[in-house]
């Protein structure tokens, strides 16, 4: 009986055999083009944050005294004692879930769907319009919504010409006077993403939806919500988080008043840092503030992230 003895197999060589080039180790020169643009960020951002970081763990004041000593986490055990500032941050949540989360997220998308189905005329009349609102200085817009809601303003004059009971806005509903002042001016920003949004959408899945009987709600909420889920989240996200920071605008119309009835933490940080010298409990706020907005920010990432 004869045994074959099988030949070795050869070894195939290696990438680097056949010719390739060896990948040169990384030097560490590389970060040297980024070194000044990194320094000046540390410095002009990193430093300031870190102050302010610094400053909310003291007594910090404008006035009225002479040291500044570090008192830990009292600004902190204040803010949470405090009815006004549990009141600004509920009044913070209602308006950013008015004006930001139902109204400007809601309208834009609305006005992005009608927009597709209308003439060319309509879309550059309804766009100039709405967008003109979203480039005025907030300060503006503020003093403009203010004329339209005041007692002898704009609102009243259409509801008497209208023969219907006209009334002070800014006193018996100012919370929701600022939240619709907000809508109005922040819209455009909604409206633009979602027309984009909108665009990428192919028309042949539409087509066939609408050819297999799909009405004009189903189409909606079986492909045109999953298909632009993630311009819903990021969209959420940058509006949610430019309405936290909103401050001019409500400043302009009622300064938090009447009372504190339409103080959002933005006011009530500016409220106690500035106008009652107290900068360390002031800059606690802020800090309070920006948390809020990173579990915001958290929720909106991961609703980015999950898939339909």
């Amino acid at each position: 009986m004869s045994t074959s003895v099988q030949a070795p197999t050869a070894a195939r060589p290696s990438p680097r055999a056949e010719g390739q080039p060896r990948r040169r180790p990384r030097s560490p020169l590389r970060w040297v083009p980024l070194a000044p643009a990194t320094i000046l960020l540390l410095l002009f951002l990193g430093g300031p944050i870190g102050y302010c970081v610094w400053i909310a763990f003291t007594n910090m004041q404008l006035s009225g005294s002479s040291s500044t000593d570090f008192v830990g986490m009292e600004n902190f055990r204040r803010a949470f004692a405090d009815d006004d500032f549990r009141n600004a941050v509920v009044l913070t949540l209602v308006f950013t879930l008015i004006s930001s989360i139902l109204g400007q997220n809601t309208l834009g998308l609305a006005l992005a769907g009608l927009m597709q189905r209308a003439s060319k005329l309509v879309r550059t009349v309804t766009g100039s319009i709405v967008i003109a609102a979203w480039v005025l200085p907030e300060i503006v817009a503020g003093f403009l919504l203010y004329a339209f809601f005041r007692r002898e303003g704009t609102l009243n004059a259409i509801l008497d010409w209208l023969h219907l009971p006209g009334q002070n806005w800014l006193f018996t509903l100012p919370i929701l006077a600022v939240s619709f002042a907000n809508v109005w001016r922040g819209t455009a920003f909604s409206m633009l993403v979602y027309s984009a949004a909108l665009s990428d959408i192919p028309k042949e899945i539409t087509e066939a939806a609408q050819v297999d009987g799909a009405r004009g709600r189903q189409r909606l909420w079986h492909i045109t919500l999953p298909m632009i889920r993630r311009s819903i989240g990021t969209n959420l996200m940058l509006n949610t988080l430019q309405t936290l920071s909103v401050f001019g605008l409500i400043w302009a119309m009622t300064r938090g008043g009447p009372g504190n009835r339409s103080q959002t933490l933005p006011v009530f940080m500016y409220d106690q840092a500035f106008m009652k010298s107290l900068i360390g409990y002031g800059t606690a706020v802020a800090l309070l503030l920006l948390l809020i907005a990173a579990l915001f920010s958290v929720v909106y990432l991961r609703l980015i992230r999950t898939e339909v």
